[in-house]
């Protein structure tokens, strides 16, 4: 028996010891909403980013913004708001989640979607959401790659 609890005993152990050395940091962009409720825009862990659902809240006024296009772009804008704050960038995206509240709109989130991303574009999903905070009619959250130094942690072709 002795033999067997041995391998667990170590398995434990190298868990005990990779949590004591993770670290994990919020995340607060000036330029993009702030957190309405208990959670963060973003959390740092292990070299991504996690980033928080954004809709298209204009930051300055607090006041989503008019109109399908222009709640993609705002939306963009705030992604790309809490990604510099993270030390990362839209070209270190490597999986977004699109929430539609119609997929009729598919078509144009694509082509506005696509003018703020390179190849090789993230991984992505879009699914339609039953309704979204505050009867915004998308939101887009995201994992991404953190630079490290002066250059990007970008994953090439």
């Amino acid at each position: 028996m002795k033999g067997f609890i041995f391998p667990f005993a170590l398995l434990a152990i190298a868990i005990l010891s990779i949590g004591a050395t993770a670290q994990k940091r919020a995340v607060e962009a000036a330029d993009a909403p702030k957190a309405v409720g208990p959670y963060s825009q973003a959390i740092v862990a292990n070299g991504f980013v996690f980033a928080a659902g954004q809709i298209g809240t204009d930051p300055k006024t607090g006041a989503l913004v008019d109109g399908f296009e222009a709640q993609v772009e705002q939306v963009l804008k705030n992604v790309a708001a809490v990604l510099k704050a993270s030390g990362s960038s839209m070209d270190n995206v490597v999986k977004a989640t699109v929430f539609l509240a119609d997929m009729n709109d598919f078509a144009k989130m694509n082509e506005i979607y696509g003018k703020h991303f390179k190849a090789p574009f993230p991984a992505r999903s879009t699914v339609q959401a039953a309704r979204l905070p505050r009867d915004a009619r998308i939101e887009i959250e995201v994992i991404a790659l953190v630079r490290t130094g002066s250059g990007s942690t970008r994953l090439q072709k």
